[in-house]
């Protein structure tokens, strides 16, 4: 029997009100080019652009590369703890107007101390902002360091040194920055010690990288999670394997088309994923370079992708609570939560194939 449609209006109301998890989120990518100039302002920095105008015209990428060239220069004007706090909470309060009841959030320390602003001074920000999302908006939140893949694995040796006074502020690791030329062997032995510290394990592969690139990332690295994994489709054995596990892949739809991983949003293979049995979620990525946070890269894939019905979009949401690492205790509550709401518009939960299970322990 087919599951009930919704107006698209009625369906974006659901979506937005109903729990979920943003698991592929770059802190430094919430950086949105008003506060961008306010920042450079505050700490009288010169920036290459008269005006917000102007910035925004630069973000016609070409490739991931290009974006990263911007991404740096921008983030060069995050100097002081309050600049992360300010930014951070930023993003907090968009997540929680999108419905966000979990965020993992990845940030860049190489990014900010190979420019000379202390860690402590970062992670004094950031957990500021954390203190307050979670105080005043009842958000759980965790912290993901990413390490730069384009830098020597020695560097990122030297970062996870830094970073274990903080062991109780992380909830793991990442890995991105350029993927091309950059496999996620180059890193096991750092990803071994972080796994060693209790830490999870995620990282960026089979975006512009080939599916080789994941299989390395799940061999080599042991990772848990697989950010973008777009490309997993162009090989069937991984394909399996990846159903078989119940690999979570944290997708990113306009992050896709921005940088040209696919020319159209019409042609995303999201709708793919789900049929091949994958775990896939959506997620903003870089939001202030890519046109919008979680619930515009939703309401974009509601209205281009409209083969996602009730079922592949409460299955999407439960995708991304049962794949985060938050305690197995908050998930049941939340996704006892999303499949109340989806009853409530017509659709029962119970009668769609099983739901993901809580895919990795809880943090």
């Amino acid at each position: 029997m087919p599951h009930p449609s919704l107006p698209t209006d009625t369906l974006l109301a659901l979506l937005r009100h109903a729990p979920k998890a943003e698991l592929h989120l770059h802190i430094e990518g919430s950086l949105e080019p008003e506060m961008m100039f306010a920042l450079a302002q505050r700490n009288g920095i010169a920036l290459p652009y008269p005006d917000v105008a102007t910035l925004r015209r630069a973000y016609d990428f070409q490739n991931l590369q290009s974006f990263l060239d911007l991404y740096y220069a921008g983030a060069s004007v995050l100097l002081q703890a309050r600049d992360f706090e300010d930014l951070a909470w930023a993003y907090f309060q968009r997540a929680r107007a999108d419905g966000c009841v979990r965020c993992e959030i990845f940030f860049d320390p190489q990014t900010h101390t190979d420019r000379g602003v202390p860690l402590p001074l970062v992670m004094q920000g950031l957990q500021a902002a954390i203190a307050r999302a979670r105080g005043e908006l009842g958000l759980s939140v965790g912290l993901i360091p990413c390490f730069l893949r384009h830098l020597s694995e020695e560097a990122a040796l030297d970062t996870l040194e830094a970073l274990k006074p903080y062991r109780e502020d992380l909830l793991g690791v990442g890995l991105d920055s350029s993927e091309l030329g950059h496999p996620p062997e180059q890193f096991a032995m750092v990803f071994a010690a972080a796994g060693a510290l209790g830490l999870h394990r995620v990282a960026h592969a089979g975006e512009e990288g080939p599916p080789a690139y994941i299989w390395d990332a799940l061999r080599s690295l042991h990772a848990e999670r697989i950010d973008h994994g777009v490309r997993c489709l162009e090989d069937a054995a991984l394909v399996a394997h990846l159903r078989q596990a119940g690999t979570p892949l944290t997708v990113c739809p306009l992050s896709n088309v921005k940088l040209r991983v696919v020319q159209r949003l019409e042609e995303h293979c999201l709708p793919q994923l789900l049929a091949e049995g994958l775990c896939a979620l959506v997620n903003a990525d870089d939001p202030a370079y890519f046109g919008g946070y979680l619930m515009d890269n939703i309401e974009a894939c509601v209205r281009a992708l409209p083969q996602l019905g009730l079922a592949e979009w409460h299955r999407l949401l439960d995708n991304s609570l049962a794949a985060s690492f938050a305690p197995d205790t908050d998930k049941i509550a939340w996704r006892a939560r999303l499949a109340r709401d989806f009853a409530a518009a017509g659709f029962d939960p119970g009668a769609a194939p099983e739901a993901t299970e809580a895919l990795s322990p809880g943090a």
